[in-house]
């Protein structure tokens, strides 16, 4: 099926490769939908774009490639709404706001993407300890690893 996007213009995507955010995204909650489109295969970066509001869209980072010592535990509460049943079957991914320079675009660490990719669905939570995982982390160089 084709889709039209914020960043990328009309794209085809594959029905059976949408994520079901049941909670909707903070700020978004009546957005359920959304598929994750890459942009470059040598850079940690994403396309989260709502598959139903083409205004939608956001640049998504890989978080542990900004920041190497980045984890969390996600609570029983998060791993039952996720289906969660092997840590393989996780993708976490941070909301980028992009800036006129990448060097000054910023990830946040706060409120994380997690995605069960085995069973297409996601929510986005927020974490206790903002003082370790910021809202707006500066996303200079890569220093952990996109693996």
């Amino acid at each position: 099926m084709k889709i039209a996007t914020k960043f990328l213009g009309e794209v085809e995507i594959v029905e059976r490769d949408i994520l079901t955010f049941e909670h909707g995204l903070l700020g978004l909650e009546e957005e359920k939908k959304f598929i994750l489109l890459p942009i470059d295969a040598d850079l940690p970066l994403a396309i989260l774009q709502s598959v139903e509001r083409p205004e939608i869209g956001f640049v998504v980072a890989y978080p542990f490639a900004f920041k190497k010592d980045y984890s969390f535990d996600i609570s029983e509460e998060d791993l039952e709404q996720l289906y969660l049943e092997r840590e393989e079957d996780v993708l976490t991914y941070s909301i980028v706001t992009m800036k006129d320079t990448f060097q000054d675009s910023t990830i946040n660490l706060l409120a994380p993407l997690i995605i069960n990719m085995k069973k297409k669905c996601g929510k986005q939570i927020v974490l206790q300890d903002s003082q370790s995982y910021p809202l707006r982390y500066p996303m200079q160089s890569l220093e952990g690893s996109a693996k």
